[in-house]
């Protein structure tokens, strides 16, 4: 089952909402007393960079980091973040934007049923999210659900996600806004998976895409969207695919 969401145009609907480290401080006075500046090194800045390797080792490091429970729904999903070992992807991090993701306003906790809740290395959980090299994604894909993903897609697996770690570093070619938006995507149409959804399709030109909707493979006229919900909080839904 194929969990890749590339995004066509530049009509997307990103993530609500930001993060400043804007200072607020009111300015010092200045002193009277001449200074001498000292020359300082300019540090070097630490790389954004991340290679992606074309496979790894298989083995999975899991984020030590935990979260409170997002949503008020009953149906409960506790999860794990696992990056592959020997990346450059920090689990800790990837764990923090997955669960900035699945608390996000537009998210599946909308529906009033549904909560998620990130659990750290060792604790009992529900699945995995694991983000592989191409190499590693095709292997568990093929091996959970005979799905040849090609070294460009995800897949959801039984009691757990696989996402390529090409489709998070890069996103997709055909994607024109900021990755972690194309992430917001991958994350939620995968969820939704696990919450029971299937594949839909467009429901007419100029509508937005369902997240279930694979859009990588077109969007047949509908607008590229990131999100289970508009922003009026209404399901965006479509034919489901047969």
């Amino acid at each position: 089952m194929l969990a890749a969401a590339g995004l066509l145009g530049s009509a997307a609907f990103f993530l609500d909402g930001g993060r400043s480290d804007a200072s607020s401080g009111a300015p010092r006075p200045r002193s009277a007393a001449r200074i001498t500046p000292t020359p300082t090194r300019t540090p070097t800045p630490t790389p954004t960079k991340i290679d992606v390797p074309s496979t790894g080792t298989g083995r999975f490091v899991t984020a030590r980091a935990s979260g409170a429970k997002v949503g008020h729904g009953t149906h409960l999903l506790r999860y794990a973040v696992e990056v592959e070992a020997g990346l450059d992807l920090s689990p800790a991090q990837a764990a923090e934007e997955i669960a900035d993701i699945l608390a996000a306003p537009r998210g599946w906790t909308h529906d009033g049923v549904s909560s998620f809740q990130l659990v750290s290395a060792g604790q009992p959980h529900d699945l995995e999210v694991k983000i592989a090299t191409p190499g590693t994604a095709d292997a568990l894909c093929w091996a959970g659900i005979h799905q040849d993903t090609g070294g460009e897609y995800n897949c959801e697996i039984s009691h757990a996600v696989v996402v390529n770690l090409k489709r998070w570093v890069e996103g997709s070619p055909t994607f024109d806004g900021p990755t972690h938006d194309y992430r917001a995507l991958i994350i939620n149409h995968e969820m939704g998976h696990f919450l029971g959804h299937t594949h839909m399709t467009c429901a007419g030109p100029g509508r937005l895409a369902p997240v279930m909707m694979q859009q990588i493979k077109g969007l047949h006229g509908c607008i590229a969207n990131a999100w289970p919900y508009d922003r009026s909080g209404n399901f965006v839904s479509g034919p489901h695919v047969a």
